[in-house]
């Protein structure tokens, strides 16, 4: 499963569609702000049934955010043992030096800076899909 967190509803259907056309049919759970991003990893809110086994293999972070920050849900993420190592693509219109410095800081495990073209765009996240979902090996537990 992915765990994209976006808000603008445009990259979120231009992301979607990126997975679909790299093959990817893992499900994947859109959370639009990052309190919701929240709430579905430590199954709170809303998800407080879901199964706390079943975590993404990736989450694709959006850094603006409504609510709560994407650099919170990172600092988030990487404080709390059962969601430290699920690794974390940083997808961002951002060009801000020190955004990319701060995601790296707080443990993002890479940052991509969105496209504007569609067709970069969705190669660029079919490529990070397809990496982060079927050829990096997550540790053990």
């Amino acid at each position: 499963m992915i765990l994209l967190v976006e808000d603008n509803s445009t990259d979120e259907e231009f992301t979607l569609r990126a997975l679909r056309r790299a093959n990817l049919a893992n499900e994947v759970i859109v959370a639009r702000d990052g309190s919701e991003a929240i709430d579905f990893l430590f199954c709170t809110g809303r998800y407080a049934g879901r199964d706390p086994a079943q975590m993404p293999a990736v989450v694709m972070l959006d850094l603006k955010l409504p609510k709560l920050s994407g650099f919170d849900v990172l600092k988030r993420m990487r404080a709390d043992p059962s969601t430290k190592a699920i690794p974390v693509v940083v997808l961002t219109s951002s060009s801000e030096d020190e955004d990319m410095l701060r995601s790296y800081e707080l443990g993002a495990n890479s940052y991509v800076r969105k496209p504007v073209e569609f067709s970069a765009f969705a190669a660029a996240v079919g490529q990070l899909g397809i990496y982060w979902v079927l050829v990096n090996q997550k540790p053990p537990g």
